[in-house]
């Protein structure tokens, strides 16, 4: 697996900070200070959308890694609405580099499948933005493990190859096992999995009865609201006591310790919330309690769905 680094050649660090909330449930001040904080923890990967927010997180982000962009890898995404045309993705980009105020971004994901564009369309596209030097890897988001092969295929006529995908992945919706990490370890794709807290559920906050993401979105609480999901977390939260460590901090560590490597997305409204996230940077995850949290959820059956050989 060719190695991702920043702009002057660090190594990216183990977590990746999700900008999402920036500009929306965190003020400018509230993402300013996570952004420092995230930096002094040692993470130098920083994840937004051309969408997020209307626009306000590229714009908050771009500010803040202005005076540091070298030592910043910077990712962001297009087309999750209007679909993957040359247009829209070109439209797209356009404003993303106005919003963010640089010419360039490290990694540009596609944000979605379109079933209504041709992939060779959308990856011609995205290989003349990085032929001309505009962006410098290209990511999928939200594929299934068939969808990047094709992809695959596709961008390799063109000279180019997809370098890093970003699945939901969490102790809670662990689909992503059956094909997507085993394939993208197999391709040599960086992984970067996004929601390792699933929508808060991790954190333990609602087995304690708190309100959040889960009772306010239908659409998260569609996602995980379901009674095996709560008892993971629940156990989890038990499992978090014991040992004396934060919930957050345990989810985020157990996704980072899959044997594919990925680097979880990690994100939060304010720098309290966020420091249980960022202690899984040096967390140390051993392999009995990695099985352990393993053994608190469901184990999604293996794709050729041969149970006797797992």
């Amino acid at each position: 697996m060719e190695q991702l680094t920043t702009r002057n050649g660090q190594p990216l660090s183990r977590l990746t900070f999700g900008t999402m909330q920036f500009g929306g449930t965190a003020d400018k001040g509230a993402s300013t200070a996570m952004y420092h904080a995230a930096r002094e923890a040692g993470i130098n990967h920083f994840d937004t959308a051309v969408g997020y927010t209307g626009g306000a997180s590229e714009t908050i982000l771009g500010q803040l890694i202005k005076d540091q962009r070298d030592d910043i890898y910077l990712a962001t995404k297009v087309g999750y609405v209007g679909g993957a045309s040359a247009a829209n993705i070109t439209a797209h980009f356009d404003t993303c580099r106005k919003q963010l105020d640089q010419d360039t971004v490290d990694l540009l994901y596609m944000h979605r499948f379109d079933d209504d564009t041709a992939l060779e369309e959308t990856f011609e596209t995205l290989a003349k933005l990085q032929s001309s030097g505009h962006i410098r890897h290209i990511g999928v988001s939200n594929y299934a493990a068939w969808q990047v092969m094709k992809a695959q295929s596709v961008a390799q006529s063109f000279g180019t190859k997809i370098d890093v995908i970003q699945p939901m992945y969490s102790l809670v919706k662990r689909q992503a096992e059956v094909e997507l990490l085993p394939m993208a370890r197999d391709q040599g794709i960086a992984i970067m999995p996004y929601s390792p807290l699933g929508g808060g559920l991790l954190t333990g906050k609602y087995a304690k009865g708190e309100a959040g993401r889960l009772t306010d979105d239908p659409r998260y609480k569609a996602r995980y609201d379901q009674q095996w999901m709560h008892q993971t977390a629940k156990a989890l939260l038990d499992l978090a006591g014991r040992l004396d460590v934060a919930p957050a901090t345990l989810a985020v560590a157990w996704v980072a310790a899959h044997q594919a490597r990925p680097s979880p997305i990690i994100s939060a409204r304010s720098v309290a919330q966020l420091q249980p996230s960022l202690a899984a940077e040096a967390f140390d995850m051993p392999p009995a309690l990695y099985a352990e949290i393993t053994q608190l959820s469901v184990t999604p059956a293996p794709a050729t769905d041969r149970l006797e050989e797992t």
